[in-house]
């Protein structure tokens, strides 16, 4: 991903490359972005659904993408 990409598109593209990751290690990982644009984004995408963000303790928030998210199978189509 280039420097320009959307915000958006870059923090996705780190939870996607990592498939779970603390908050800390997203922003530091994302070095072009503030701690502050990254939770921004985080609590928005959450909001959406586009993301998980779920409590560790300590202060810890893991975050990453929801099962749904992950597939590319429709969500009208059945599994066996």
């Amino acid at each position: 991903m280039t420097a320009y990409a959307p915000v958006t598109d870059r923090i996705l593209g780190a939870v996607r490359h990592a498939h779970k990751c603390d908050l800390d290690t997203l922003a530091q990982n994302l070095p072009e972005l503030s701690w502050n644009q990254v939770f921004f984004e985080i609590d928005r995408l959450s909001r959406r659904g586009d993301v998980l963000v779920t409590f560790e303790g300590e202060g810890k928030y893991i975050i990453r993408l929801p099962e749904h998210k992950k597939s590319s199978k429709p969500h009208h189509e059945r599994t066996k």
